[in-house]
């Protein structure tokens, strides 16, 4: 079995390394918490490693599908041996081209964000002799739940305003090459407790069923969203929903008596609280040093290599964690990058450390390397390994590369 001490010697640093177990057990863990017969969909963008979304498709018990945002990650999402007609493809900015080869690779239901997204949609459908199935996601006026990241009720790129739809109803329904067969409502990202998810997935079911009821939305697919929360590049633990299952069940058994049935199908969605647990990146003491009173330890990862979006302020906590029992040291964790931005921590308490030393960041299998800087300074990428029971499974590593196109002759 190896140790993350052997593991750094072996591959060396900065070094994430991603356990199926974890991932295992936190699929688990949350179809257990939903009630039988909701689909759950992997957000890709969380961690596109196709090894992870392997064992979320593949391992033991209930497979979760590909939720999918570029054709990057569709073909993450092939290449783990997920169906292209189970895909789910999101996002506000879907391009020619990329509708172009998903719709070539099989995939069938998008997330439409806007009429002009549905009109793309179905303008390649109809090039390619298919019809789109498509959920409109909706962007609710309010919403219930405090969470790090809103996605409702406030004007957004995401999702059409649901005080408009039912004046735009005849027109969505009318748009050739697609059949709208339900509504995504994502709302929020890493909710603040159980009362306060439930409250958000609450208010995604009436809003729906409302909506159904009152602008004619076709509902037989629903994807009620997600806020599963894990924590984030700090010591901790995933949340536990032990009243969930029992609560969604009451609540789609009030507001929609035939979903047993599939009529509608249910789905959630989660990224972090799937694969957040399962990485650690370890990453090694460059030079510890003292400036006016204040220490800094220097390592071999920084914003480039973790800092969940670090570049949008958005996702890296107030002061990354790291393992292992505090000393008497007081220091800022930094990274190698020649800007005062790449900080990890600021005078934070710490383990005893020297140069040489190896700490480990945990909670980082979501929003790890392809979330970070990683081309900034040209620095290589962190190799990345997975374990499954302690022995690895693979390794590898993302590198960015130039890729020079042959510029084209003036013409005149």
């Amino acid at each position: 079995m190896s140790t993350h001490a052997e593991l750094a010697e072996r591959h060396g640093t900065p070094l994430y390394v991603y356990d199926l177990d974890r991932v295992d057990a936190a699929r688990r863990e949350l179809f257990a918490a939903l009630p039988a017969g909701v689909d759950l969909y992997y957000a890709l963008k969380a961690n596109p490693h196709p090894d992870l979304v392997r064992a979320l498709r593949a391992g033991p018990g209930r497979p979760c599908r590909a939720e999918i945002s570029s054709v990057g990650e569709l073909a993450a999402a092939l290449a783990a041996g997920c169906p292209a007609d189970e895909c789910l493809y999101t996002g506000p900015g879907k391009t020619d081209t990329e509708l172009d080869q998903a719709l070539a690779a099989g995939v069938r239901l998008f997330s439409v964000e806007s009429p002009g997204d549905l009109r793309r949609i179905g303008a390649h459908a109809t090039r390619h002799g298919v019809t789109a199935d498509c959920l409109l996601r909706v962007n609710a006026a309010t919403g219930t739940a405090t969470t790090s990241i809103r996605m409702t009720g406030r004007p957004s790129q995401f999702g059409m305003d649901s005080e408009t739809l039912p004046g735009l109803m005849p027109e969505l329904l009318a748009v050739p090459g697609t059949r709208i067969v339900g509504a995504h409502l994502f709302t929020m990202s890493n909710a603040k407790d159980q009362a306060g998810l439930f409250a958000e997935l609450e208010h995604a079911v009436e809003l729906a069923t409302r909506l159904a009821h009152e602008a004619g939305l076709p509902l037989e697919y629903l994807d009620i969203g997600g806020g599963f929360a894990a924590p984030y590049a700090v010591p901790g633990r995933r949340d536990r929903y032990p009243r969930l299952r029992a609560g969604l069940e009451r609540l789609l058994d009030e507001r929609l008596p035939r979903w047993r049935d599939a009529t509608p199908r249910v789905a959630c969605e989660s990224g972090r609280y799937l694969v957040g647990d399962s990485g650690t990146l370890l990453t090694r003491v460059v030079n510890i040093k003292e400036s006016r009173g204040s220490t800094f330890v220097i390592l071999d990862a920084g914003i480039n290599a973790v800092g969940g979006l670090s570049g949008l302020g958005r996702l890296l906590p107030a002061a990354v964690g790291v393992e292992g029992p505090v000393g008497d040291l007081r220091a800022s964790l930094v990274g190698p990058l020649c800007t005062p931005g790449d900080t990890l921590a600021r005078d934070v308490p710490l383990p005893a450390l020297e140069p040489g030393d190896v700490v480990a960041v945990p909670n980082v299998g979501a929003y790890g390397v392809t979330a970070s800087l990683m081309g900034f300074l040209s620095r290589p990428a962190p190799t990345e390994v997975v374990v499954r029971a302690g022995e690895v499974v693979s390794v590898s590593r993302l590198e960015p590369r130039r890729v020079h196109e042959p510029v084209k002759a003036a013409v005149g």
